[in-house]
């Protein structure tokens, strides 16, 4: 498995009510269609240092912030395939670095600071990464339901739609349930447009019909700001475990 990827494009968040949600999936039919995975469970293990660095400076909304995570499409055993990514905004524009690699595997490089087996200049920039930052750890995972949709025209525009979004700082794990701390209001899909270019007419027209403007909303930074809040509302400390399981198997 040498799957690797890169991507440079703009990603647009709109937070939308459930029947904002379907007037622009019914906009979209004639233009777009739902992937191959349909509507699918994505999860996500964000790594931090010990004292939250990473999310801490984004949250101050510099103009250049970078972040890694583990994530898989789907419950994955050892075997399974996950993905490694760095991801870096910088003046808006979001570049994406990807390696996929066994779940296992990746698990156990990104938890015990082994070199990741792929030589390649993405691997060489995640490596830069990790050691630029020294130790880091799990330090939440999110979970959400996904459906994506691509232009049938062939064009680079997406469009996904995220709901039941949860975070937990505990059982890190791919193979896991979906469980954890709600960040999403009831009822409310967090929409996201991505596009190394401009948004289609018929987009953009819908969008100013249903008066849905553009939203700062970060998964992560969310997740770690009410996590702030629980624990100190409960006069605890937060947790930081590094025992991460992917299928059965405990890799701490």
């Amino acid at each position: 498995m040498d799957y690797q990827a890169t991507f440079k494009r703009y990603e647009v968040k709109y937070m939308l009510t459930r029947a904002q949600k379907y007037a622009i999936q019914e906009t979209m039919r004639p233009y777009m269609e739902l992937d191959k995975y349909g509507r699918t469970t994505i999860r996500n293990i964000y790594f931090d240092t010990e004292n939250y660095r990473l999310i801490r400076h984004s949250l101050e909304s510099p103009t250049y912030k970078e972040k890694l995570r583990l994530r898989s499409y789907r419950r994955t055993g050892p075997d399974d395939p996950a993905f490694v990514e760095l991801k870096k905004k910088y003046k808006s524009v979001v570049y994406k670095r990807r390696l996929e690699m066994p779940a296992g595997e990746a698990t156990l490089c990104l938890l015990h600071g082994i070199p990741l087996p792929v030589h390649s200049q993405i691997a060489n920039e995640i490596e830069y990464f990790r050691n630029y930052y020294g130790d880091l750890r799990p330090a939440m995972f999110i979970s959400y339901e996904r459906e994506a949709y691509y232009s049938d025209d062939g064009s680079d525009f997406r469009v996904t739609f995220d709901e039941n979004i949860l975070c937990r700082q505990d059982d890190f794990s791919l193979a896991s349930d979906a469980y954890g701390l709600s960040i999403l209001e009831s009822g409310m899909t967090l929409m996201e447009i991505k596009t190394a270019g401009g948004y289609p007419l018929w987009m953009s027209h819908e969008l100013n019909r249903l008066g849905v403007f553009k939203a700062s909303f970060s998964k992560y930074g969310t997740a770690y700001r009410m996590m702030l809040e629980e624990h100190s509302l409960s006069h605890t400390t937060p947790v930081n475990t590094i025992q991460v399981t992917t299928g059965g198997r405990l890799y701490a």
